[in-house]
């Protein structure tokens, strides 16, 4: 409540804290109105979805992977979302950020598709390391491609770079209640998944012996991830960090149960999300520092530590 508050308070125009809470709640049609109304509440409620669809994402996939450096980028969500917005601005003209949503969310499904296909090949099936090489082959390529669309087509770059570096300005209301079903949707697959999770964190066959269907839960798992990360992509741009450090932060307070971290990740990551948004509109104004950008700042330092401790927290 309390980021939110700033998140709806804070922006390029200083707006005193009476005067928002008293247009919050009664919109009188003034400028000031306007702005809160239009653009920070949309703004934050993005931030909210956002940020909880990027945690839930990371948790599920470091989950999933019994490995705690695992992030969604790693199923190959940000390289299909870019190669697909790159495609829609270079071959059909697409300008808007509602029209890069459904380019984007279209292009991380089909990389997650793809992934999951080529990661399923052979007699072990979908393995953990099977999708993250796969993964990482995937990515590789299509960011190879964006890269050759780009040097060809510079009209291109400059339309796509400013959706690539990842931002919650500019959008609507309208991108809200798009990715809502999606979000909800995704959120509530990966609640249910909790107890597998659990199983799975001992081990394939223990899990097996539990009672959990392991092949069930990983493809449930993916579908999660796919509309968690692919909608979140879709709405802002490739936002990294965020999946990768709130879940392990979460694992600090809670521990290694899933019951705890998968909805304790879906609080700690808006905050996370929301609070670097308001800190990039201070630091920088009138301007204001994208998100994205701020989140590599506060998350290439905790990568860093964590690949540099001696025992990273087990799954």
């Amino acid at each position: 409540m309390l980021v939110c508050m700033l998140s709806i308070w804070f922006g390029s125009k200083d707006i005193p804290f009476s005067s928002t809470w008293n247009v919050l709640w009664h919109n009188d049609g003034s400028r000031d109105a306007v702005i809160i109304h239009s653009v920070r509440i949309p703004r934050t409620l993005l931030g909210l979805l956002v940020g909880s669809g990027l945690g839930l994402a990371g948790a599920l996939m470091q989950a999933l992977s019994r490995n705690p450096l695992a992030e969604p980028g790693l199923l190959g969500v940000n390289a299909g979302g870019s190669f697909a917005v790159v495609l829609g601005i270079g071959l059909f003209g697409v300008t808007s950020v509602s029209g890069y949503v459904w380019f984007a969310f279209v292009g991380a499904g089909a990389a997650t598709v793809a992934v999951y296909l080529l990661g399923s090949t052979g007699r072990s099936g979908p393995t953990p390391d099977r999708l993250i090489m796969a993964g990482a082959a995937v990515s590789a390529v299509l960011y190879a491609l964006v890269n050759a669309f780009l040097l060809i087509d510079p009209m291109t770059f400059n339309s796509f770079r400013f959706w690539n570096v990842g931002s919650l300005s500019g959008r609507q209301m309208d991108t809200v209640t798009q990715l809502l079903p999606f979000f909800v949707v995704g959120i509530v697959l990966a609640l249910l998944l909790v107890r597998s999770l659990n199983a799975l964190a001992l081990g394939e066959q223990a899990a097996t012996a539990l009672g959990a269907h392991v092949g069930r839960t990983r493809v449930v798992g993916v579908i999660a991830v796919t509309l968690l990360c692919g909608a979140a992509v879709a709405a802002v741009g490739p936002i990294t960090f965020v999946g990768l450090a709130v879940p392990y932060v979460v694992r600090l307070i809670t521990g290694p149960d899933q019951r705890w971290i998968l909805p304790y990740t879906l609080l700690v990551a808006p905050i996370l999300l929301i609070g670097a948004d308001v800190l990039g509109r201070v630091i920088n104004q009138p301007s204001e520092l994208q998100v994205g950008i701020v989140t590599a700042f506060v998350g290439a330092p905790v990568f860093i530590w964590l690949c540099r401790r001696r025992r990273v927290t087990k799954l």
